[in-house]
């Protein structure tokens, strides 16, 4: 019997904070498993029956809602763009989503991966192909759009 080998995370939860706002409730990345600089990130989210969400999408039938998906995506390549020496230390702002596209549902006890591989950048914008993954199976692909900007002092 061979034993499973579990991937040690090249990025914590709190390695992330550390390097993009979003915070609880709106905090989707768990880990990153595999970081590229300026090429690619695989990151994961895992998607439990107590998220926030889950109370009104829907009680009887829970279901992570599309947009949250994107907003997963943006979260994984805002992790790869701002770990760019250019844009360190600042703000990726989602700018567009493209040809956006849902192929099945993601529901609780899933484990969402998520792909993201750069395209192109040109001084402070750009654009990544993002997928995201069950098992193995596509649930959600999409072009997305970023601009990035000096991070706002703290009040």
């Amino acid at each position: 019997m061979q034993s499973e080998v579990q991937a040690v995370p090249v990025m914590t939860a709190q390695e992330v904070m550390d390097l993009i706002p979003n915070r609880y409730p709106i905090c989707y990345i768990d880990a990153v498993e595999e970081l590229v600089a300026d090429q690619r990130i695989v990151a994961k989210k895992n998607v439990t029956i107590n998220e926030q969400f889950f109370q009104g999408h829907f009680p009887d039938n829970p279901v992570m809602p599309g947009v949250l998906i994107i907003e997963t995506l943006a979260q994984a390549a805002s992790i790869l763009i701002l770990k760019s020496p250019q844009f360190y230390k600042k703000t990726a702002y989602l700018g567009a989503i493209h040809n956006a596209r849902f192929r099945q549902m993601v529901r609780p006890g899933d484990v969402l991966t998520l792909t993201i591989e750069m395209e192109k950048v040109r001084a402070n914008m750009g654009m990544v192909d993002a997928v995201a993954t069950v098992a193995g199976q596509r649930v959600c692909t999409a072009k997305l759009v970023f601009f990035v900007a000096e991070r706002q002092a703290k009040l």
